[in-house]
Parts: C-alpha cells; sequence; structure tokens
C-alpha cells in the first residue's frame, strides 16, 4: 500500500513498567527483528505497520478486506501512574499491556495500569490485551502462568505469554487486538464517542 492508501487509521498504545519489552516487542512486530540493546525510550515514540483485516461473517467467510495502519505508540514506562493524563491516550483505540515474567513487581502494577486506563480511555472498558513478556527465559520466570490467566479473566481481558526475542504470539497478540478493535466498531456504528474518536484518528490521513 502507498502512503495514504488505506481505509483506516488505528492507534495503539503499548503501556507498562519500563523494562518490560515494549519497544522491543514492538520492534518485532513491525520489523520481525530483535535488538537485545535497546535504551529505555524516553516520553513516547511510535512504529507503523499496514495490515489487512478480514472479519468473518456469520457464515465464516471473509469479507473484504479492510486496509489498516496501525500506529503503534510506544511509552516510557517509568512514567509514574499519577502522571497519566487523559491528553496521553487521546486517539488511542486499542491497549497492549504488558509485564516482564522474570520481574513480580511488574506483574503486580498491572492493577494500577488498568485503574489508569479505565480513568482515562476513551470508555471505562477499553480493548486491552495483556501480555507476559519474556517467555523464553522459562528459567528466570517470577510470575506463575495460573497466576497472570486469572487476573486476565478477573478483567475480562485476553493473555498471552509473549517473547520479543523470538516472536512467540507477538502478532498474535497484536491481531487479537485490532479483532477487538474491529468488531466494536462493527457494534458501535455511529453510537458513541468512541466511534467519533474512530473517525477523527482515519481522518487524519
Amino acid at each position: 500500500m502507498s502512503d495514504g492508501d488505506y481505509d483506516y487509521l488505528i492507534k495503539f498504545l503499548a503501556l507498562g513498567d519500563s523494562g518490560v519489552g515494549k519497544t522491543s516487542l514492538l520492534y518485532q512486530y513491525t520489523d520481525d527483528k530483535f535488538n537485545s540493546k535497546f535504551i529505555t525510550t524516553v516520553g513516547i515514540d511510535f512504529r507503523e505497520k499496514r495490515v489487512v483485516y478480514r472479519a468473518n461473517g456469520p457464515d465464516g467467510i471473509s469479507g473484504r478486506g479492510q486496509r489498516i495502519h496501525l500506529q503503534l505508540w510506544d511509552t516510557a514506562g517509568q512514567e509514574r501512574f499519577r502522571s497519566l493524563t487523559t491528553a496521553f491516550f487521546r486517539d488511542a483505540m486499542g491497549f497492549l499491556l504488558l509485564f516482564d515474567l522474570t520481574n513480580e513487581q511488574s506483574f503486580l502494577n498491572v492493577r494500577n495500569w488498568l485503574s489508569q486506563l479505565q480513568t482515562h480511555a476513551y470508555c471505562e472498558n477499553p480493548d486491552i490485551v495483556l501480555c507476559g513478556n519474556k517467555s523464553d527465559l522459562e528459567d528466570q520466570r517470577t510470575v506463575k502462568e495460573e497466576e497472570a490467566k486469572e487476573l486476565a479473566e478477573k478483567y475480562g481481558i485476553p493473555y498471552f505469554e509473549t517473547s520479543a526475542a523470538n516472536g512467540a504470539n507477538v502478532s498474535k497478540a497484536v491481531e487479537t487486538l485490532l479483532d477487538l478493535i474491529m468488531k466494536r466498531m462493527e457494534r458501535n456504528l455511529g453510537k458513541d464517542k468512541y466511534q467519533q474518536n474512530f473517525i477523527r484518528a482515519s481522518a487524519l490521513h
């Protein structure tokens, strides 16, 4: 697709404590590469990728492909929860919330991030995918899979164990979030501020 040749521009935010692998995960998704020497992100940055989304109809047959321009925004995890404002989340339609499977504190802080999302996102129940990152470091794991699944089920969000190093479940996590977004758009077409948000973001191109 050439510049401007897409149906929708969709913005995702990657959130989570500093060092959980947000930058590496986004880079793995957009470029299929892993760099172990990323420095801590300062402020916010973003990566982009074009994808084609095809929703399955009631008959199981895929509909016309929607051309999606994804903007994946990378945030500085060391920002204190209380300093995050509504402007920080502006126009974001979906959220990848990461913690580090080898860092229990980053998992304990997931509830704080979820609280911030409920306060500042476009609605009280935004679309979120929870990622337990660094699954390749199994011998250093401090967070049990059952614990993470239980938390995700409590909040009603999908959970994936991902690895930015080898790519495990990275694409699946992003694609799951995109599917949630597109299905919400279909349900709420023209009805709420989510759709206004979607139209505003789409109009940027």
